[in-house]
């Protein structure tokens, strides 16, 4: 495993980490989760991400259990959290406890305050090292957004502040907003980031990386199994794409033109001695403007497969990388 600087920071991050996104409290207890953090940890992987809005909380509560039964240092390891989507309290008969003002879909100063010691104690923590703004707010001006994420580092309640799927104009006017008024600035941006899904990271991004030294924290590299090949003769049982709360998911997963890509990469991936899933991964980290990739396995097994991929990247030559451009470049937006 290799470490690299999160953006111009100076915090080193493993090449590839590990989400809880849709696993934990879903699919993962703690007791799995222990398991997959002990590994993913023996095998070099120190950022472990999630988000408030994951199981509703319950992700942030499963992965502090579990990194709290592992005892280890508090310098071993980098967590993460992300706040804008709010958290829904049932009263038990489908309708909600509370309205949702304040409460869901935005950054104004009194959510992202409370939002921040809510993560702190469902994840049993003193601080978390990143924090993200999990969309961007049109409602609540970006000063006002600005002011309290540096708040919270200056509280010493988190390390690091970013975003998480902002257009590169919303990052540019948060990190000028942030550098005239002496605030601490967003260091990283959280996008998706595949083969079938580059053009913001490649294209709408770039100037970011050399003017204001933006880290990314990447999601998706299998384009939610995707490109695992798992979904070329329709969705299985039991996958992703058979969730109720994926169905969205559904269309493209069964994609005939990006799943006979996947076919033509199996060819490069057997060449290479590795699975699909495994190329994908490596061709994400490949990027130098990455920080980490963020994998996720709702099995110890998966993760081990994922975990495999850091054997892959140092094999994607020039060559390789333009016979994966010719399959994949044309299908992605």
């Amino acid at each position: 495993m290799q470490y690299r600087r999160l953006g111009r920071s100076g915090l080193q991050v493993s090449e590839l980490s590990l989400g809880s996104w849709v696993t934990y409290a879903n699919q993962v207890n703690v007791k799995q989760a222990k398991d997959m953090l002990a590994l993913a940890m023996d095998h070099g992987v120190n950022f472990f991400d999630n988000a408030e809005v994951y199981a509703s909380g319950k992700s942030e509560e499963v992965m502090g259990d579990a990194i709290k039964a592992l005892k280890w240092p508090r310098l071993n390891y980098i967590v993460s959290t992300k706040f804008f989507w709010g958290m829904s309290e049932s009263d038990g008969k489908g309708k909600t406890k509370h309205n949702t003002v304040n409460r869901k879909n935005t950054l104004n100063r009194k959510y992202l305050m409370q939002a921040i010691d809510g993560s702190l104690k469902r994840m049993g923590l003193d601080f978390i090292d990143l924090v993200y703004c999990h969309r961007p707010d049109a409602n609540t001006p970006i000063e006002e957004t600005v002011h309290a994420m540096s708040d919270m580092i200056t509280q010493g309640k988190a390390l690091y502040w970013g975003t998480s799927e902002w257009s590169a104009d919303e990052i540019r006017a948060a990190w000028s907003i942030a550098d005239k008024h002496h605030l601490h600035k967003p260091v990283m941006e959280q996008p998706q980031y595949h083969l079938f899904h580059r053009k913001r990271v490649e294209q709408e991004y770039a100037r970011l990386y050399e003017d204001i030294g933006l880290g990314l924290t990447t999601w998706s590299p299998l384009a939610s199994g995707l490109l695992t090949g798992k979904y070329r003769n329709g969705i299985p049982k039991g996958s992703r794409g058979a969730r109720k709360d994926m169905a969205f998911l559904a269309d493209g997963l069964v994609n005939d033109a990006k799943n006979t890509a996947v076919t033509h990469l199996q060819v490069i991936a057997d060449e290479l001695d590795c699975t699909v899933g495994q190329l994908a991964i490596a061709w994400a980290a490949s990027n130098p403007d990455v920080s980490t990739v963020i994998t996720g396995a709702s099995k110890i097994e998966q993760l081990r497969d994922n975990l495999g991929a850091v054997d892959v990247i140092a094999q994607l030559t020039p060559e390789v990388l333009a016979q994966i451009d010719a399959i994949t470049k044309s299908l992605s937006d």
